[in-house]
């Protein structure tokens, strides 16, 4: 099956400056991916690129089959059947919901603009609202309009920047979940940036991460979370502690946090590792690959307790550990690491710990 959005070695610059470097990727119908990475490793650049806002230095952009982006073509964003859904809603303050919605359907014959207007309000839960503007609604429901206006000339794919990121941390994983239903009722292809793992993984099929302008890993959010890339995909998924390893027997790796077994799965050729250890990775108690490391500080959060522990490199590492679990600042508490993801050298990121 031919993939509705290919992106093939794209590199982009703004002046002499590289943002993108070596960018592929495809996008099958129907399938819905997010960008992630920190501020300014170029998810945006990507996005105005697909979008026609930003051309290509070196590469090529296809959709549908067809190259709308390379160095010496570009067709007009208009002309590309994409939707996008800016940050900022970017809804006219002018009109009301329904006309909000019916901006790009002009061509359509008036029968037919009404009824995908009223499809797209019941499809955005919003049929009560079609009157109202954009300042009666809430961060939420100008979101949903948004999605509802892109979506209403039903473009090939829609892109979304950052579209999330001006709610509240709560309603922006609940609206996460909602546009992914929302987009396969639709069966639109969607790619959405966000620099919020736990929106990534609820909105996504496909994930990919991007740091310092290239594309590190593009894999299923399950598949990047239990076998990242690199150190670098690692500390961008998912919280957790950088410790340096060494092979000190063909089947042990000593770290700071105590002696650990070298998995049959990693190259028993190497003698350096980084350890990446998650939260579910540290496990208290009495064994003999432990070692006692002090609380320093503990902070109750709920269901969890976020912990300082102090090493005996002197090194302070955090960590949330279950409430059930209660240990004084000043004690001191045997910990271990328990089957944590482990990268060789040529896997080393370039990353502060």
């Amino acid at each position: 099956m031919q993939a509705l959005l290919k992106v093939t070695d794209l590199e982009c610059r703004y002046g002499e400056k590289v943002i993108l470097e070596s960018v592929s990727f495809t996008l099958d119908k129907g399938e819905i991916a997010c960008l992630l990475g920190p501020s300014g490793c170029g998810k945006t650049t990507l996005l105005h690129a697909i979008a026609g806002f930003q051309p290509p230095y070196g590469g090529c952009i296809a959709l549908g089959g067809k190259p709308i982006a390379t160095p010496d073509a570009i067709t007009p964003p208009e002309k590309r059947h994409i939707g996008v859904v800016f940050q900022d809603y970017a809804l006219f303050p002018h009109l009301n919901l329904q006309q909000n919605i019916a901006f790009g359907l002009k061509s359509l014959p008036a029968p037919e603009r009404e009824a995908r207007v009223r499809q797209l309000l019941q499809l955005v839960h919003l049929e009560s609202f079609a009157n109202r503007y954009p300042h009666q609604l809430s961060g939420g429901q100008q979101q949903r309009v948004a999605l509802a206006r892109a979506l209403a000339p039903r473009p090939q794919l829609l892109l979304m920047d950052e579209p999330f990121s001006n709610l509240d941390m709560e309603l922006r994983r609940s609206l996460a979940t909602e546009v992914r239903q929302i987009l396969r009722e639709e069966g639109m292809a969607a790619l959405i940036v966000t620099h919020d793992r736990d929106e990534a993984f609820a909105a996504g099929d496909k994930l990919g991460v991007l740091s310092g302008g290239r594309l590190q890993q593009w894999d299923t959010p399950e598949n990047t979370y239990r076998t990242p890339a690199s150190a670098a995909v690692a500390r961008i998924v998912g919280e957790g502690s950088l410790l340096q390893g060494k092979l000190r027997q063909p089947d042990l790796i000593e770290t700071e946090m105590g002696r650990m077994p070298l998995p049959p799965s990693v190259q028993a050729a190497c003698t350096k590792f980084q350890i990446f250890v998650r939260n579910e990775d540290l496990l208290p108690g009495e064994h003999p690959d432990a070692v006692n490391a002090e609380v320093v500080d503990k902070r109750f959060l709920g269901s969890s307790v976020l912990y300082k522990f102090r090493l005996p490199s002197g090194r302070i590492i955090e960590t949330t550990l279950s409430a059930e679990l209660q240990f004084a600042p000043g004690s001191e508490v045997p910990l271990r690491i328990n089957s944590p993801v482990i990268f060789t050298e040529h896997q080393r990121a370039d990353l502060k710990q």
